[in-house]
């Protein structure tokens, strides 16, 4: 069947969401997350058309990897390395032990492993981006990824409003804050949300240590795509997911960083093409999910994501006690 109809639904959502963010409040939440949300109310109030299906399906897959790849252009090598080779190495650790920690987790919780996978790159990288990101290698159900969406969206909002309450109870200076906000907060515009409330130099450190996180998506959804290929049997070797989509996304932070794109061509690149292409993805992804199988989960996964949570809030603030302020 022709697609077209369904891309212009998951765009038409996108454009939707893109434009509830200029009302007052809601721009703190990203296009991805209002995306998925009206995707969700629109499949399970009005259902979504079969004749949208193929084009629902084609957002999920090809749009998604089309704007990852584009969210290379973020990045440059120099932003990595400006957080210094002690901030990219805790930075990392941080990422690398939530995520661990929220498998083992949800395991002895007895969440399904797709999930914990999904909360875990939510909450280690960079929010609802990296849960879509991952699940082209982890391969969960479009419920999972509303929920590990759902995680992302009640905690780092719960984390807008608590952060900057916190830095004289907890002795940091507005570098600290920055670090610790960028190094623990979910989404991008969470992170800049947070840390703008403790002035300028918080806002600046922020951003760097969280798009260090960001740069660490694509080693993590590559070293999933591994472990999956050793974890298939011979026969069905040839089935395993290879992210080659990441690959791209590593070229787009080399060609940024040593080629000087024109603003004119970079800026919306990078302020609206790739932030609406994430959310008709997103948008794609609440078209196909059941309500009803989302409430089947239960609250577990919900629970899950808030030990992480407070997992990554606690090591981040002690790494930057430690290491990061030095």
């Amino acid at each position: 069947m022709w697609p077209l109809p369904g891309i212009a639904l998951t765009f038409a959502i996108a454009v939707i969401a893109t434009l509830l963010r200029y009302i007052p409040g809601v721009a703190t939440f990203s296009s991805l997350i209002l995306a998925i949300i009206i995707g969700i109310a629109f499949h399970n109030l009005v259902k979504t058309p079969i004749v949208c299906i193929p084009g629902v399906k084609f957002s999920m897959r090809f749009i998604l990897r089309f704007a990852i790849i584009l969210y290379g252009l973020q990045l440059t090598i120099t932003d990595i390395a400006s957080v210094g080779v002690q901030g990219f190495l805790a930075v990392s650790f941080t990422l690398a032990a939530t995520f661990v920690f929220t498998v083992w987790v949800g395991r002895w919780m007895g969440v399904e492993r797709k999930l914990a996978e999904l909360v875990g790159a939510g909450t280690a990288v960079c929010g609802a981006a990296a849960v879509v990101a991952t699940n082209t290698v982890t391969q969960g159900s479009e419920e999972d990824v509303a929920y590990g969406v759902a995680c992302v969206t009640v905690y780092g909002t719960i984390a807008m409003f608590l952060y900057p309450l916190l830095p004289p109870l907890l002795h940091l200076d507005a570098r600290g804050f920055g670090l610790w906000s960028g190094s623990s907060i979910h989404e991008v515009a969470q992170v800049v949300a947070t840390s703008v409330q403790n002035g300028p130099v918080s806002a600046e450190f922020a951003l760097i240590s969280k798009l260090t996180r960001v740069a660490l998506l694509a080693p993590l959804v590559l070293c999933l795509g591994f472990l999956r290929s050793r974890g298939n049997t011979d026969s069905n070797r040839a089935s395993a997911p290879v992210p080659w989509f990441v690959f791209g996304f590593l070229a787009m932070v080399v060609v940024n960083s040593f080629v000087a794109i024109p603003a004119p061509v970079k800026s919306p690149l990078i302020t609206y093409a790739t932030p609406f292409l994430l959310a008709m993805a997103t948008a794609a992804m609440g078209l196909e999910t059941d309500i009803r199988k989302l409430k089947a989960k239960g609250l577990k996964p919900l629970l899950l994501g808030g030990l992480a949570w407070l997992f990554i809030a606690a090591l981040a603030l002690t790494l930057v006690y430690t290491v990061m302020m030095r």
